[in-house]
């Protein structure tokens, strides 16, 4: 097996594995003549690589053929303070001097200052400050709640210089899809698999949001809203959880079904497959394993010592020997381990895009490559803007701002922009529809199920 995790210069590596994406036919891609399976029908397996904390123009702003940045105008690109006033200049970026403190009240090419392949710091994504980041479709005050980085909020990379972009010329990109809740990574792992968001009944006071009544603007942030869901990150009463983590603050078991359930119920094989899963299930987590990104730990049905939790949730070590062997399961769920999933504190994008390139080509050149789809997307925006207004679907959850999404098939359009309204619970719909199973709840139900990026 392939060492995924081994040191290399991810500049070169990326460029050589960008030329082999462009100029190699892949061996297992040639479709079945023989087959006289149709439509959505001969997909036989669905791999959803799921990344972290970017939105669509902050990586694909420069995109030909996309709706990008050259489409933004001065109302939904200058950025107003508390007063509502524009800013004269962004406010400063913290922590890291190569920015500099009177950047313009526009939008910035990060690569101007520091490489894609430097970590930058985090930008704040949690579910109340996105909803006012969004400002009723202004798009204008990404800068002003964003107390971790301030004006790095506007900033975009150069995307020529991105490892995914020869995957995204070749295949399908997606530039009208969203991250389907308000908010950051525990959330939206949350709608990813249940396209619901989790319940903590008489959660401690000390972890619940106050919510000024009349004007609904929170007054002091927590994890659990006023009534009871769990929005921001949180941990599970499942293992593998942070050590520090007082009990009463842990989530209780989840309910209600989730995507897992479905699939089970009608005998297809799925996993969700997590970096550093079996390090961290044996009590030695990497510094950069993330504990809410596993979400079906939070349900009762994947609880410590059942056997689904034994059978569904396992190592990516495994997701890529299965991959090289052909025994991928009918669905499969990654997600690589913090390093390397481009999440801005403690991962970049070079290191990441190359990690989901690599697992990409496992895929492709295995024998399961000629009947799959793979879906490469992010999990939210991480607090960076977008001059595209969400659609209004559920004031409550969302959807959130824009984020990229790929779609790599031997089905998929070659080339092919796809400006069709999306979500994260449109993944939910492709999967229900090819395998026949029911919705879990009614955003998935009516979102849209990725079909238009195909030529079946």
């Amino acid at each position: 097996m392939k060492n995924h995790y081994k040191h290399f210069n991810t500049k070169q590596l990326a460029a050589g594995l960008g030329v082999l994406l462009l100029s190699s036919t892949f061996v297992g891609c040639k479709k079945d003549k023989t087959s006289t399976t149709t439509g959505i029908n001969k997909v036989n397996h669905v791999v959803v690589i799921y990344m972290e904390n970017h939105s669509f123009d902050n990586l694909y702003g420069e995109f030909s053929g996309a709706n990008g940045i050259s489409n933004a105008t001065s109302a939904n690109t200058i950025q107003l303070d508390a007063t509502g006033t524009p800013y004269t200049t962004l406010p400063p970026i913290p922590g890291t001097p190569v920015f500099p403190v009177n950047l313009p009240n526009a939008i910035f090419n990060i690569d101007k200052y520091v490489q894609n392949d430097v970590i930058t710091q985090d930008v704040l994504h949690r579910y109340y400050q996105e909803q006012m980041q969004i400002d009723g479709g202004k798009m204008d005050k990404y800068a002003l709640y964003n107390s971790n980085s301030a004006g790095l909020s506007q900033g975009y990379y150069t995307t020529s210089a991105i490892p995914l972009l020869a995957l995204a010329q070749k295949y399908t990109l997606c530039d009208n899809f969203y991250h389907s809740a308000f908010g950051g990574s525990f959330l939206n792992h949350q709608w990813l698999i249940a396209s619901a968001s989790p319940t903590f009944p008489n959660a401690p006071t000390g972890i619940t949001a106050v919510v000024d009544p009349t004007t609904g603007v929170v007054t002091t942030d927590g994890q659990v809203t006023p009534d009871g869901f769990v929005v921001n990150t949180s941990y599970s009463v499942n293992a593998p959880h942070p050590a520090t983590t007082a009990a009463a603050n842990l989530v209780p078991n989840q309910t209600n079904p989730t995507i897992g359930d479905r699939l089970s119920a009608k005998n297809v094989s799925w996993a969700w497959y997590s970096g550093g899963w079996d390090n961290a299930l044996a009590g030695n987590p990497d510094p950069n394993f993330q504990f809410h990104h596993q979400p079906f730990i939070y349900y009762k049905n994947f609880a410590d010592g059942t056997q689904a939790k034994k059978d569904h949730l396992k190592d990516e070590t495994d997701f890529i020997a299965a991959a090289q062997a052909g025994t991928l399961p009918a669905v499969s769920f990654v997600k690589p381990l913090g390093t390397y999933n481009e999440h801005p504190g403690y991962s970049d994008v070079s290191l990441g895009e190359t990690h989901a390139v690599q697992l990409v080509n496992d895929i492709l050149n295995g024998p399961n490559g000629k009947d799959v789809v793979i879906i490469i997307t992010y999990d939210e925006n991480g607090g960076f803007w977008d001059h595209v207004a969400p659609p209004v679907i559920d004031k409550k959850w969302g959807p959130g701002t824009r984020v990229p999404a790929i779609i790599i098939s031997p089905f998929a359009k070659q080339g092919y922009v796809d400006h069709t309204q999306y979500e994260t619970v449109s993944i939910l719909s492709f999967i229900e529809k090819r395998w026949g199973l029911s919705p879990l709840a009614t955003r998935d139900q009516n979102a849209t199920p990725l079909t238009n990026a195909f030529n079946f």
